[in-house]
């Protein structure tokens, strides 16, 4: 009995002592993941308020509803429902303007970004999303 205790004891041993060591080995010369190609346009808040600092005659669209709109948007952005985008409107700026477009997550301003694209609009970036967005917001 007292043998069998020990084989135990050092079976528990040796299992613990190869789970420690290997814990701490790097891994077998596999290369890091490559990170995740960025969305053609999709911007992070962060780079979204850069841009917005950095230049005035920016465009900024905000693709939900009215009266998502009205409950709260970023300062100094225009309401144009994504619903209302449509081939042969008249825009109020060039085709050759920034535009930097949002919506609440981020489907409909992809949307949006892909019809303006598709118009002739060169210059159109888009993020995710107010819902990200951690910077001020008013309903003014």
């Amino acid at each position: 009995m007292k043998q069998l205790c020990l084989l135990a004891a050092l079976i528990c041993f040796g299992m613990a002592a190869i789970k420690f060591c290997t814990a701490r080995m790097k891994p077998n010369n596999r290369p890091a993941p490559a990170p995740a190609p960025k969305k053609d346009g999709v911007l992070s808040p962060e780079e979204a308020k850069a841009r917005i600092d950095a230049n005035p005659d920016l465009i900024l669209l905000d693709v939900r509803t009215q009266a998502e709109y009205d409950e709260g948007h970023i300062p100094g952005a225009v309401c144009l429902p994504n619903e209302m985008i449509v081939a042969g409107m008249p825009f109020p700026f060039g085709k050759d303007a920034e535009i930097l477009i949002y919506c609440f997550s981020g489907q409909r301003s992809a949307e949006a970004a892909k019809k303006l694209r598709d118009m002739g609009f060169a210059n159109i970036s888009h993020f995710d999303g107010i819902m990200d967005w951690p910077y001020e917001i008013t309903t003014d």
